[in-house]
């Protein structure tokens, strides 16, 4: 039987990068193929030669024996080849069932494509409601939309690049049980994951990739993720420290009492938020995702300011009324949960994303941008952070998605804050980054920040909070300590299983 992918020598080189240099690899029919690497080690660029979407500078690529000599989505999609992006290729104007029927090849109706849509989604324990337009949707609901996509397609080989960065724990057994479904029916699956555990349990195969070279196979079922670490990176993964916390005497961002009605029909209402982050601790919110986070996250960073003033305070002063603005300049820093598109602008350089939430910090005059300030707060920034980028020119986009959230962490962290809010702060960060940043917000906090986190990976809050809440139907639990911290206390609240018949939850939801 013909190898369902062959790839031969494959070359792509940038300006001043090689990305992909002499990659060989062969994916089986029924196999799960995992690709390893740092991020900036070409893992991406390859899947999108693979897929059609970017061209080889030189190599072969073969699919079930047949050499593809023009190569194109379009081509892909016939063959049966599956893309599911890191960064979502998805229209945000219209809704989910439209941005399906883009991908369609048959002739569909969309009441019938709703349908199939909500049947499929179901099945695959991945819900979604085929109405919503795509910009009212949290970054783990438009994930969901981008694997449903693929899968109403029925495909042959089927790549994933981090698909469950942002999936609950309850999500990803669900994705799982599905891709040995489609394995064990002879799809292929080619898998990019930085979570070591998952590639161990899920794959069959793994290769590893490092500065767009093939440095070593392994069995991940027979290797240990300090193996599989080292020949991603080719050191051993620094360990976070987490020393005690000594929580400021007030808190430094306050809610109490916050209610508000979500922003349109399909959002969800906040119902009696009350969270004190106090300076010199992180405090973490889990949930599923589309439970109040994206509302809450809007409310607290002034992204929007429709209620009460006085339900949220930075440094006992009322924010409620305040712009986004107007809260950094009373040292509220914002890392979002989207790196392209707000947390930088994509075709603007480093230097002018500096700018972006940095110009306070003497770079403008008179109303002008002085761009050598901004260019070398860029350059502090990229070398203080471990940036792999040639400097401030360097354009966003261009950026692996680990070293733009390192630039972005590190560009709010140099601003000093008095409190920060982060979505996500390693959603798709390779081991050793991830690693980074987590012990970076650690040190911030243990300097005396307060640092909230929403964030939908739960070892991630595990390992770097104090305390920690869940979000679920809009109701934020009481706060839970180090202690109390397991994966079943955490589920049952996530799921909503833990409260009361009067909606509230049996932890008490003061501190």
């Amino acid at each position: 039987m013909d190898p369902r992918l062959e790839l031969r020598n494959i070359c792509k080189r940038y300006p001043g990068v090689v990305a992909n240099d002499g990659i060989s690899l062969t994916v089986k029919p029924g196999e799960i193929h995992a690709i390893l690497g740092e991020n900036g080690a070409g893992k991406s660029t390859l899947m999108k030669i693979i897929y059609g979407a970017t061209h080889a500078d030189d190599g072969d690529i073969v699919c079930d024996g047949q050499l593809i000599e023009t190569h194109s989505p379009s081509l892909s999609r016939s063959l049966g080849i599956e893309m599911v992006y890191q960064h979502f290729a998805l229209f945000e104007s219209v809704s989910v069932v439209e941005n399906i029927a883009l991908s369609v090849r048959e002739k569909y109706d969309i009441p019938a494509l709703s349908r199939k849509v909500t049947e499929v989604s179901e099945r695959y324990g991945l819900p979604l409601d085929p109405r919503r337009l795509v910009h009212h949707l949290s970054v783990g609901e438009r994930q969901r939309v981008e694997i449903v996509r693929c899968l109403m397609q029925k495909p042959k080989l089927l790549i994933l690049d981090e698909p469950t960065s942002v999936l609950t724990p309850q999500a990803v057994r669900k994705l799982f049980d599905t891709l040995r479904h489609l394995a064990s029916e002879g799809c292929s699956i080619l898998y990019i994951s930085h979570k070591l555990d998952e590639v161990q349990e899920l794959c069959d195969v793994a290769t590893v990739l490092r500065n767009g070279t093939v440095t070593g196979t392994a069995n991940p079922k027979e290797s240990t993720s300090a193996e599989l670490a080292r020949m991603m990176v080719g050191s051993e993964i620094p360990e976070t420290h987490l020393d005690p916390s000594v929580p400021s005497a007030d808190p430094v961002l306050s809610i109490s009492t916050l209610s508000a009605s979500a922003p349109d029909v399909f959002g969800v209402d906040l119902k009696d938020i009350n969270l004190d982050v106090h300076g010199g601790e992180i405090v973490g919110i889990a949930g599923v995702a589309g439970n109040g986070q994206a509302e809450l996250i809007s409310l607290v960073s002034g992204e929007r300011s429709d209620h009460a003033t006085d339900a949220i305070r930075l440094c006992g002063t009322p924010t409620g009324g305040k712009s986004a603005g107007e809260r950094r300049a009373l040292g509220l820093a914002f890392v979002p949960e989207e790196r392209l598109g707000r947390g930088a602008v994509p075709t603007h350089d480093l230097g002018d994303n500096a700018a972006l939430t940095a110009h306070r910090e003497g770079m403008v005059a008179h109303g002008l941008l002085n761009r050598r300030k901004a260019r070398q707060f860029a350059e502090k920034v990229i070398e203080r952070f471990g940036v792999k980028a040639t400097g401030p020119s360097t354009i966003a986009q261009s950026l692996s998605g680990g070293n733009l959230q390192k630039f972005i962490v590190g560009r709010e962290i140099e601003l000093h804050p008095k409190a920060i809010l982060v979505a996500q702060p390693t959603w798709g960060v390779d081991v050793g980054a991830a690693a980074f940043i987590r012990q970076t917000l650690i040190d911030l906090s243990r300097a005396g920040v307060a640092v909230l986190i929403i964030s939908e990976e739960l070892e991630e809050l595990f390992e770097i909070c104090d305390r920690l809440h869940v979000i679920a139907d809009g109701r934020l639990s009481g706060a839970l300590n180090r202690s109390e911290m397991t994966m079943e206390s955490v589920g049952l609240l996530m799921t909503g299983r833990d409260r009361n018949s009067n909606g509230s939850y049996d932890h008490a939801l003061s501190d």
